[in-house]
């Protein structure tokens, strides 16, 4: 089975990190892409000025690239952030300083998916009232997502990796997607199913597939084991996500895997 039918677009968070942020959608289309999505682009500013946000939005329109797909402030990543929005103080603030602004951003690029990440566990405080403030900014978020048009993604973590989120589990993002579809009225938050996470939880892929392609909304991949392009390590990824489209799936498929030890540019040969 052949990748030739599938939509990729390259995570500009994880590849072509060599460059700075704005030279790296043009570093993507030289590659042959014409989408890409990214991580929250400061990690430290969930407000930046507008003039790196015009930077960014005119560094994509440049390169003819597209952002097909936004996180909201997270925290640090990589490192030992996993988000944002179920962390009470500071984090949780600067979550919801950050959702009116990426979901401006997003907007006004035509960037129709916004995923937000739940983040770790947090000594003392008792996981309900983790749950609970993270079920309040996750409203916040999916109405800030429809007023954009976009859909409000939640993603499934692994547990070896971010052993402090509890969100490790594909039933366990679906049951949230299901209870913040329930609490804002809204039907717009779906499942960001990324194959490397639930295969280094363990999870039957193909099952998972089966149950919740119709609440998948956008896909990402790595191969296991190495986190590296397809055919570095054993999962049958063409194979995957020729059962997503059997489902019907028709969205992205983002590419968020360790670049090449020959860089970022080396690291689609799979492709061809």
């Amino acid at each position: 089975m052949s990748f030739a039918a599938e939509r990729f677009d390259v995570n500009l968070s994880i590849l072509f990190t060599e460059l700075p942020l704005l030279e790296r959608p043009a570093a993507a289309a030289a590659a042959g892409f014409d989408a890409v999505e990214l991580w929250w682009p400061w990690p430290d500013d969930p407000t930046p000025p507008r003039s790196a946000l015009d930077g960014l939005r005119a560094a994509l329109e440049s390169a003819g690239t597209r952002l097909v797909g936004l996180n909201f402030y997270a925290g640090r990543l990589p490192g030992p952030d996993r988000g944002a929005l179920s962390v009470p103080g500071r984090e949780s603030d600067r979550f919801r300083a950050n959702v009116e602004v990426a979901a401006a951003l997003a907007a006004s690029v035509g960037c129709t998916a916004l995923n937000a990440l739940y983040g770790n566990r947090v000594d003392g405080v008792d996981p309900a009232e983790q749950d609970a403030l993270a079920l309040e900014n996750l409203v916040l978020a999916a109405r800030a997502a429809d007023d954009a048009g976009a859909v409000l993604l939640v993603e499934a973590l692994n547990a070896r990796e971010s052993p402090r989120c509890p969100l490790v589990s594909a039933d366990a993002a679906v049951e949230l997607v299901r209870r913040v579809n329930d609490a804002s009225g809204l039907d717009n938050a779906r499942f960001l199913l990324d194959l490397y996470h639930l295969s280094m939880n363990g999870e039957d892929l193909p099952a998972v597939i089966e149950r919740y392609a119709e609440l998948t909304a956008h896909v990402q991949i790595a191969d296991d084991p190495g986190r590296g392009a397809p055919g570095t390590g054993a999962l049958p990824l063409a194979d995957l996500l020729g059962r997503l489209r059997a489902r019907g799936y028709r969205g992205w498929t983002g590419l968020e895997y360790k670049p090449s030890a020959r860089g970022s540019a080396a690291s689609f040969d799979w492709l061809r």
